[in-house]
């Protein structure tokens, strides 16, 4: 036998794995030690913003320069003769936007949770107004100069608790789900006419309950559930009176609050393996969705008006898929799906005509909706030589929606739309995976309804454009993605898309100049990387470009229901809107020594909003054209840890905020009671936190 003086490498082999087999047994025994003895975490300490800020803790709460706490923690224990887990976490106990979590489970077989969440929201505008009764259901409109009225600051908070239970037997599985949320606050709202607008607040104060219950049964081939989803909303505030003080007139003396509604839906899916290569699923489901809330304070005072509106939608869902392999390299699945929106509400005035009036041409109606949607779509793959994979698939969806009985705005019945795609994957190498797709769709529908009105009024000439959503339109989108390990430590991700849109159906075309939408564009470009300096230091990076564009044409309408184009006034427009935005971001993460961790990452978002009017016909001209809106985000945040011992540390947190934007459409509007909403254009924030954290088991 030979030495191992002789053969250096088998006792270097030997070394490897033993030191293998050990090392792996003991990660193996820490991670075994974590999933029967967690470890519970406390979190203590105090933070600081330097400014008054709208946008930084627009969710948060920390919109006012000062102090906060800082309270985390996270307490699990197990049970080990019975398997029951128990936790209570908390989050942000020292902000508004806090959140605990009670929860009891032993796996497999029964569980229960209570979830406390508060979501905050302040409104980001601040308002300058003579309003009276500010966020109560009794306003008074006062007129005052602009800039001299009180500063209104704006916010809502939802007060949310959610229950949970779970008991399992065998291939059975129970569950209910109930949630409370209460609502308060206020927002911005207002009334008017084409001549008057007055500022007024929406006050909330409305709680919405859910219930979600489901059983399932599972087997190896057969999948159901069956379940009760309800909803209720109750809003405890009907309406809000409006008075007004001289110069001002009143325009409605009182505005109506969204009432109380309530849902109910019944629901069975499931699915079943029929052999080991082909598989069918399905969801029925019905629903009812009724409000019959009493009108406030006018219930019996106008002839015709009931007491409700007795509004009630049943929505039925009927929704199929069988999926399967024909052979190793060809797969295919075929789904389709009909839902049914049967809006079943009376239609009624809700604001009539006085008793005795000559004319009804003012009376109000509500307009029910109903929707009946079909969708199918057919898809396949096939394994092609050379690493390539084959993907295609057809869809079509066809939307059929009630005729009104009043049709202010081009309108059509049905709405039809097939959309064709083609992708051709590849694996270029062990590490190169690359993919191209182009999709085709064509929407188009039933002929154009004209305009009608009701009683005898003729109705408004004021749209000769068929609406975005129902004109015919082309789209062509194109889309490129490629995945890129260049080395053990770098990789890529880039992802392109860009689609384009040709409205085939321009509404009306005029004296030659054409109206409505025209064509549209969107373009989304995406890149990360990933690369590992070392073992404890890795780096990330991102930039992403999105681009929407929409052109239009609109016109003024002369009482002969065309447009006009050769009056100076009242030209035919053309608008090139575009919204463009670019994001990119750096991000560090090190963990420098055993005790200590650190991460940095730097985001910048830019948001351009163009409107780019024009007239078609020369010389008109725009006087005062709208201006680009730009906004720009930049974020800075950095984070360290340092760990005191094996059970406690402290940690540090910075983050530096800066919005900044030019968004004149609130700088120039002033309502007619002299109320302005303004927003710092330049808001800059600096947050400071330090806590100390304790572990334990």
């Amino acid at each position: 036998m030979k030495s191992s003086k002789q053969n250096p490498y088998l006792l270097s082999a030997m070394a490897a794995a033993l030191a293998l087999v050990y090392g792996s047994a003991a990660a193996q025994d820490n991670d075994i030690t974590q999933l029967t003895k967690p470890e519970s975490t406390v979190d203590v300490g105090v933070s600081y913003v330097d400014n008054n800020n709208q946008r930084f803790g627009e969710y948060t709460g920390l919109t006012r320069e000062g102090a906060y706490g800082i309270v985390d923690f996270s307490l699990l224990k197990r049970d080990d003769a019975t398997g029951t887990w128990f936790s209570l976490q908390g989050r942000n106990l020292g902000y508004e936007d806090r959140e605990v979590r009670l929860e009891q489970k032993r796996q497999g077989d029964w569980g229960y949770f209570v979830d406390y969440s508060r979501i905050p929201r302040y409104e980001p505008l601040t308002v300058n107004t003579g309003l009276q009764g500010v966020a109560t259901t009794s306003q008074t409109s006062a007129l005052v100069a602009p800039g001299t009225g009180s500063n209104d600051y704006l916010k809502t908070v939802r007060d949310r608790w959610t229950l949970g239970l779970q008991k399992a037997a065998g291939a059975w599985d129970f569950s209910v789900r109930y949630r409370n949320e209460v609502k308060d606050g206020s927002r911005l709202y207002g009334q008017g006419t084409f001549s008057t607008w007055r500022f007024l607040t929406d006050v909330i104060d409305q709680t919405t309950q859910q219930i979600d219950a489901v059983a399932s049964y599972n087997t190896k081939r057969f999948q159901l559930a069956a379940g009760y989803y309800g909803t209720a909303f109750d809003n405890h505030n009907s309406a809000i009176s409006v008075a007004t003080t001289a110069p001002l007139s009143t325009v409605f003396p009182q505005m109506t609050l969204p009432p109380g509604n309530q849902s109910h839906q019944l629901y069975v899916t499931g699915g079943y393996n029929f052999t080991q290569t082909t598989r069918g699923d399905f969801k029925l489901a019905y629903a009812r969705a009724t409000q019959d809330d009493s009108w406030p304070n006018t219930t019996g005072t106008a002839p015709g008006v009931p007491g409700n509106l007795d509004a009630r939608v049943d929505t039925t869902l009927l929704q199929g898929g069988l999926s399967g392999r024909v052979t190793p390299k060809f797969s295919w699945r075929a789904d389709l799906r009909y839902q049914d929106r049967d809006d079943k509400t009376p239609v009624v005035a809700y604001w009539p005509t006085a008793a005795g009036a000559a004319t009804t041409a003012n009376e109000l109606y509500n307009q029910p909706h109903s929707l009946k949607q079909t969708t199918g779509k057919v898809e396949g793959h096939y394994s092609l030589p050379m690493n390539f994979r084959l993907t295609g698939d057809v869809t079509y969806d066809e939307k059929k929606r009630n005729v009104p009985d009043v049709t202010i705005v081009n309108f059509r019945e049905r709405v039809d739309e097939t959309t064709y795609r083609i992708e051709l994957r590849r694996a270029v190498s062990q590490t190169v995976t690359g993919a191209i797709a182009y999709l085709h769709s064509k929407r188009d529908g039933s002929d154009w309804i004209p305009l009608v009105g009701r009683n005898d009024v003729t109705p408004q000439a004021s749209s000769v454009i068929a609406p975005l959503n129902l004109a015919n339109r082309d789209r062509d989108t194109g889309r490129l993605t490629l995945n890129w390990i260049a080395t053990e430590n770098l990789s890529f991700n880039f992802r392109a898309d860009e689609s384009r849109d040709e409205y085939t159906d321009l509404g009306a075309v005029t004296q030659g100049y054409d109206v409505g939408p025209r064509k549209g564009r969107g373009s989304n470009y995406s890149l990360d990387a990933a690369y590992a300096f070392t073992d404890r230091i890795t780096g990330t990076a991102w930039y992403s470009r999105d681009e929407s564009r929409y052109e239009n044409g609109d016109c003024r309408i002369n009482a002969g229901n065309t447009c006009v184009v050769t009056n100076v006034t009242q030209p035919v427009w053309a608008a090139n809107l575009q919204n463009i935005a670019d994001s990119y971001g750096l991000g560090l993460r090190g963990k420098l020594s055993s005790k200590i961790d650190v991460g940095a990452d730097f985001t910048e978002w830019k948001v351009r909003d163009e409107f780019n009017l024009s007239s078609a016909v020369p010389p008109n001209g725009i006087a005062v054209p709208l201006r680009t809106i730009p906004t720009k985000i930049d974020r800075f945040q950095l984070y360290g840890k340092y760990a005191i011992d094996h059970h406690s540390g402290v940690r540090l947190d910075y983050i530096f905020d800066q919005y900044r934007t030019d968004d004149w459409t609130w700088s120039r509007w002033i309502y007619s009671d002299g109320t302005t909403v303004m927003q710092d254009p330049n808001q800059k924030v600096n947050f400071v936190g330090v806590s100390y954290y304790y572990k334990f088991h």
